[in-house]
């Protein structure tokens, strides 16, 4: 399409009337092109922001994603570090259950070590020691306390205060009445201790 431009008649100085139509038949090109450049720039900006929008859609489900897995790690790590726990304490029940059968063969023992018949206090003792070992095996441990110690109110269980025999078991254990054991690191039995004051 050609576009006439308005242009000066020779003999006169002002537009005639083939120049005015030709004005605005330029005017009315322009507007189309305008209108045209404008439409498609709009048509740009909605594919721009369709594409930003599918954008924060992507983030948005990324960011979802994301916080979805770590949440199911930590649901992991918890469930594990449960399951270790229950696994640790989970004999501890028996454990306990097992403890005066241990105490009854420490009494036992003592008991046959004051008779003569020698043959039956190393049978009992084999007993003892198999059982011991076998409990030992699973995690159990003796928490040590004799005589002489320091008293400690986290380690041991006081039955009883007497007047210290010397001063130098003032506040220390005097006897220890009953063994105290623990599992793994955790204590399932204080020692019973008698304590000098």
């Amino acid at each position: 399409m050609a576009v006439l431009l308005p242009t000066l008649n020779e003999n006169s100085n002002c537009i005639t009337m083939s120049d005015k139509q030709n004005t605005e038949d330029f005017e009315e090109v322009l507007d189309e092109n305008q209108t045209e450049a404008t439409s498609e720039s709009n048509i740009e900006q909605e594919e721009l922001s369709v594409e930003e929008q599918l954008r924060e859609d992507l983030a948005k489900e990324k960011d979802k994603f994301l916080r979805l897995f770590a949440e199911f790690e930590n649901f992991k790590r918890r469930t594990s570090k449960e399951r270790v726990e229950l696994f640790k304490t989970a004999g501890q029940e028996i454990m306990v259950s097992m403890l005066p059968v241990l105490d009854d063969f420490e009494r036992a023992l003592k008991e046959m070590a004051k008779s003569e018949d020698k043959e039956m206090f190393k049978g009992v003792e084999l007993i003892r020691v198999k059982f011991r070992e076998t409990l030992k095996s699973k995690g159990l441990e003796e928490v040590e306390a004799e005589a002489g110690d320091v008293f400690n109110a986290d380690l041991h269980e006081a039955i009883t205060q007497i007047p210290a025999p010397n001063k130098n078991l003032k506040g220390k254990i005097v006897d220890v009445v009953e063994k105290g054991f623990k599992l793994g690191d955790k204590i399932i039995r204080h020692p019973k201790v008698v304590v000098g004051n």
